[in-house]
């Protein structure tokens, strides 16, 4: 079962597709509920905490469901294909809100967005299970999960760059009733954007016969997990690095409309530089799975490159505060240069992971004589999710803490903050993450072993019994 150059074009655009739909709602569900339809951040973030953490909980269930399911058209491509439909299905009503509000509408978002989530799993979990089914090849998996997740991280910085922008051009403007607009057809044109690129991938990618898939259970499955080390300080530090990651992405947007907002003249759009942020940001997040994470690894050792990229992204944090307590809140090119240090350290920091795991399977089957590949890369869907609720949860406190008042009620110019919440929000946005991050530093330096030589080691002693 060799890889064709199709079936990698295929699963690529899968991947952009999928993840375009999930960067919406990661992004912008937050900010559409609470600042444009006026609900309280924090019931917005328990809702979306609760939502995800229960999707997370559900992968594994999923995964299982989908091991035993048998049909002409094989294990996975159903639920990717039923799952799609209904996703987008889903995803046009969590931003074609009805105009209703105070408890119809609270009930409504928690429907729809535990719908939304529950419906996602369904083609997510078997998109990625599939790949064993596709090539047999070691070297061809390896090449397609690379190929997954750097498509992946494009579909999310297209919708990081463009998406406000053209919300508010569908829209016709930046004001909540013209936001609420454009979202609802956005998310309409993303829907059937994300079903053709599924159905693309469903048409070209093949499943194959012949290969037995081992269906292991829940308890089994955290078992493996617990009981290697090293996935489980991997794991830990996905957990950190996306939390940090996602906390921004939910505040930044709040940033450049109050703070950055609040220095631009008369008439200007703060939507011009929140898009510039972004587009610099996403670009450099490919660019450090592309570029730079290539380019670094020919003179540094994957876990010191590690180390660097924390203490990059880290840095990128800590310069956008000082920028803004020096009064330089507005300079977009002091913020754009340390946002690219954020970003582009995030994308060689989810190559970094993803490696690691990999080097965690072959760890464990030396420790335990089991290879769990499958039980440990499901606990990386896992750990993103679970990260995800728990930023948004926070972002959702953390505003009502600092008293952010929404824009909901406004149809003209935005309202001004306090100088004690514009400094909350600097606060959140900026020293949390360093905090997560610090806390990846310190478990990775003491607990992670997996050095190169040692990866090399393991997989020689592997070898080595395979061929006795």
């Amino acid at each position: 079962m060799n890889l064709t150059r199709s079936q990698k074009i295929a699963f690529g655009i899968g991947a952009v597709g999928k993840d375009m739909v999930y960067a919406l709602s990661a992004t912008y569900v937050m900010a559409y509920y609470q600042d444009i339809l006026g609900l309280p951040g924090t019931f917005v973030g328990l809702i979306l905490m609760i939502a995800r953490i229960f999707d997370a909980v559900n992968d594994p269930f999923m995964g299982i469901l989908v091991a035993k399911t048998r049909t002409r058209w094989g294990r996975f491509r159903p639920w990717l294909f039923s799952g799609t439909v209904l996703n987008a299905i889903v995803l046009y009503a969590l931003f074609a809100t009805p105009h209703i509000e105070g408890t119809p509408l609270m009930v409504y978002f928690t429907v729809i967005y535990i719908l939304w989530g529950t419906t996602y799993t369904m083609m997510d979990i078997p998109y990625w299970s599939m790949i064993p089914a596709i090539t047999s090849t070691p070297k061809d998996r390896e090449n397609l999960s690379v190929v997954g997740r750097t498509c992946a991280g494009v579909g999310s910085a297209l919708i990081q760059i463009g998406a406000l922008k053209l919300v508010t051009a569908i829209g016709g403007g930046d004001s909540p009733a013209q936001q609420r607009v454009g979202f609802k057809w956005f998310a309409l044109i993303i829907a059937v954007l994300f079903i053709v690129a599924e159905v693309f991938c469903f048409l070209k990618v093949k499943e194959h016969d012949g290969e037995r898939m081992q269906t292991s259970t829940i308890p089994e499955m955290f078992k493996a997990l617990f009981g290697n080390d090293q996935a489980m300080i991997t794991v830990l530090a996905i957990l950190l690095i996306n939390g940090s990651l996602y906390l921004t992405s939910n505040l930044v947007i709040y940033f450049f409309k109050y703070d950055v907002g609040a220095t631009l003249a008369a008439g200007a759009s703060w939507v011009d530089n929140y898009t510039l942020f972004t587009i610099v940001g996403g670009g450099c997040q490919i660019l450090g799975m592309m570029v730079v994470y290539p380019l670094l690894r020919r003179f540094l050792g994957n876990t010191d490159l590690f180390k660097v990229a924390l203490g990059l992204a880290m840095a990128g944090y800590a310069l956008i505060l000082i920028t803004c307590l020096v009064g330089q809140a507005g300079n977009m090119i002091l913020l754009c240069v340390c946002g690219a240090l954020v970003f582009a350290a995030n994308g060689i920091l989810s190559v970094l992971t993803t490696v690691f795991l990999s080097s965690s399977v072959d760890y464990g089957e030396l420790k335990t004589g089991k290879r769990e590949e499958s039980v440990i890369f499901s606990m990386q869907t896992f750990v993103v999710k679970a990260a995800s609720g728990v930023a948004v949860f926070i972002t959702g406190i953390g505003i009502d803490l600092i008293g952010l008042v929404g824009n909901s009620d406004t149809e003209g110019e935005i309202v001004a903050q306090s100088p004690q919440t514009i400094l909350g929000l600097r606060l959140l946005m900026t020293i949390l993450p360093i905090i997560g991050l610090t806390v990846a530093f310190i478990f990775f330096v003491k607990k992670f072993v997996l050095t190169d030589q040692k990866v090399q080691e393991i997989a020689d002693t592997l070898h080595g019994k395979e061929n006795a």
